[in-house]
């Protein structure tokens, strides 16, 4: 069953009362519509702190709920859905359309070459064929990137940092929902090698292949796991969670969330000031700007994230430097 959220968004008194140039105060007289395509659950952690980081965004720009309206959308990484949601989007006619994942800017790109779309957390933009360059993406597409190919040696760093014994590390990663990350993997090559560490990939289509894919990698000591930051991997990650403490594979996935739900270690962008900033280019187009003008921006703030008592369950003693270097540690 399809279920659709609308938002308002209030803002302060303080930000209501600011002062605009006349054609944007003209502008403020009518009802703008945005919608918000997301690919996960409603009442996912990680999709609740992009809403509430969105609605930020827009409030200390100075719009309410007397001149904007959003939608979101919410589509649990099933890729009917999203197909349904973008007809259903398009159709409406909103006046800029916020998205989420790959398979959502796919869709649309496809669906509409004249409503704007701000893309957010996605992975690639110019090699998927989103934008022309990142400079001057061209067309009726601009957003905000997420991760890119050097952020995996990161993660491969912190996984040996973390477990010293690791010599195995396998990618896990849907190529419908994640369709870069093979791109990645061959770009990135020798980095592994001079860590020590074999790196492979576990492309994953079902539920279903999870946990014997899992299972083999772990029949063989010195594995560790970097679960893909995808729809798909996503919404499967409490499976994946309990997998890596049952083998006890030491894991790093890219979204803080998820280490208070179970996870051992997260290293990646802050999606929530990703989404934040997003705002902006809602707000300049509204105001009149061209998506196509629009430089793609790329993430200003990363988190780490510990979970000792994951580590303790691990056997994993984490480092005084890891420690030193995090976010935020859960005891």
């Amino acid at each position: 069953m399809r279920r659709r959220e609308f938002i308002t968004l209030i803002a302060s008194a303080a930000a209501s009362s600011l002062s605009w140039p006349l054609c944007a105060r003209a502008q403020q007289d009518r009802l703008w519509q945005v919608a918000f395509v997301h690919p996960f659950l409603e009442h996912d952690s990680e999709v609740q702190a992009r809403v509430a980081a969105f609605g930020q965004g827009v409030a200390a720009l100075g719009w309410t709920n007397r001149n904007l309206r959003v939608e979101h959308r919410f589509a649990g990484g099933d890729i009917t859905r999203i197909q349904a949601y973008v007809a259903d989007t398009v159709r409406a006619k909103p006046d800029v359309i916020v998205a989420s994942s790959t398979p959502f800017v796919v869709a649309l790109k496809q669906a509409t070459q004249t409503i704007p779309i701000v893309f957010v957390v996605v992975n690639d933009p110019v090699g998927q064929g989103f934008v022309a360059s990142l400079a001057r993406p061209g067309g009726n597409i601009t957003g905000f990137s997420f991760i890119d190919f050097p952020l995996i040696g990161k993660w491969l760093e912190l996984l040996k940092e973390v477990a010293p014994a690791t010599r195995r590390i396998t990618f896990m990663f849907n190529p419908q929902t994640a369709p870069y990350y093979p791109v990645f993997l061959r770009e990135f090559g020798a980095s592994s090698a001079a860590l020590a560490a074999e790196l492979s990939a576990m492309p994953l289509n079902d539920p279903s292949e999870i946990e014997p894919a899992v299972t083999a990698f772990a029949k063989e000591p010195g594995g560790a796991l970097i679960p893909a930051p995808d729809p798909f991997i996503n919404g499967q990650r409490a499976l994946i969670m309990t997998l890596a403490q049952r083998h006890r594979l030491p894991a790093i996935f890219g979204f803080r969330q998820f280490v208070a739900e179970g996870a051992l270690i997260s290293y990646g962008p802050d999606t929530s000031d990703i989404v934040r900033r997003s705002a902006s280019y809602v707000d300049r187009i509204l105001k009149g700007e061209k998506a196509a003008d629009l430089p793609v921006q790329a993430p200003t703030k990363y988190d780490l994230v510990v979970n000792l008592k994951i580590a303790r369950a691990l056997g994993l003693e984490v480092p005084a430097t890891v420690l030193a270097r995090a976010d935020e540690v859960i005891e």
